[in-house]
């Protein structure tokens, strides 16, 4: 029973680490985006 639990924890840490991951990927890109808006408008002023 303690070996299912553990095995079904390793699980879930994993998973949740992949999703942190692809979270980070994402929030790092609409960053480029907002970066990349920005210097187009400092250049236009």
């Amino acid at each position: 029973m303690i070996r299912a639990i553990l095995v079904g924890l390793a699980l879930f840490s994993l998973a949740a680490c992949e999703t942190a991951k692809g979270a980070g990927k994402d929030i790092e890109k609409a960053g480029d985006a907002i970066q990349g808006a920005a210097t187009d408008v400092q250049e236009n002023l």
